[in-house]
């Protein structure tokens, strides 16, 4: 996980250090040209310890974007996903995610494969031992100009490791431009 943490890092630094070699966008320019609310689905299986108790979740996701510049896009991300208990689990309920973060995104072309993560916060609802913790959700899939459809593994860390919840996943996405 911590390679995995580390190259997502770097990743970041690096499409953040191309994206200042490009004419960038000031929040005053945004137009339904660069910018765009993202609304969507997403499916997920839950692994490690979390999947002995979920057997899938589901959820909606919502996302404002601002493309800084032609390749990077940023914004705020939230949404909910609800982790469905497993049939055979007496004593067990559902339980709720609801992020709140940053996405960060790299597209290398007008259309077709981009890479991002977000990171933020997760609170959590039922009893799932925990309120919440930090996530990160890496990504990676095909875009073009009205939809993205990708495949992420989500992680949220709370500060009791019995509260890790981790989910693999695909999700898509409905770009909405703004006017």
């Amino acid at each position: 996980m911590k390679k995995l943490l580390a190259s997502l890092i770097l990743m970041a630094f690096a499409c953040a250090a191309y994206a200042q070699t490009q004419p960038t966008r000031n929040l005053e320019e945004i137009s339904e040209d660069n910018s765009w609310l993202k609304l969507g689905l997403n499916l997920g299986v839950p692994v490690g310890d979390i999947g002995d108790y979920s057997s899938f979740a589901l959820g909606l996701d919502v996302a404002g974007q601002f493309m800084r510049t032609d390749n990077f896009g940023l914004g705020v991300v939230s949404g909910y996903t609800n982790y469905f208990k497993k049939s055979d689990m007496p004593g067990t309920q559902n339980f709720g995610a609801i992020p709140l973060g940053l996405m960060f995104r790299y597209y290398p072309q007008p259309s077709g494969i981009f890479v991002g993560t977000d990171v933020g916060y997760t609170f959590l609802t039922g009893d799932v031992g925990g309120d919440g913790g930090l996530y990160i959700r890496p990504q990676v899939g095909y875009h073009n100009y009205d939809w993205n459809i990708f495949a992420f593994y989500n992680q949220v860390f709370g500060s009791d490791n019995a509260m890790d919840i981790q989910s693999i996943g695909v999700a898509a996405t409905y770009n909405i431009r703004f006017k």
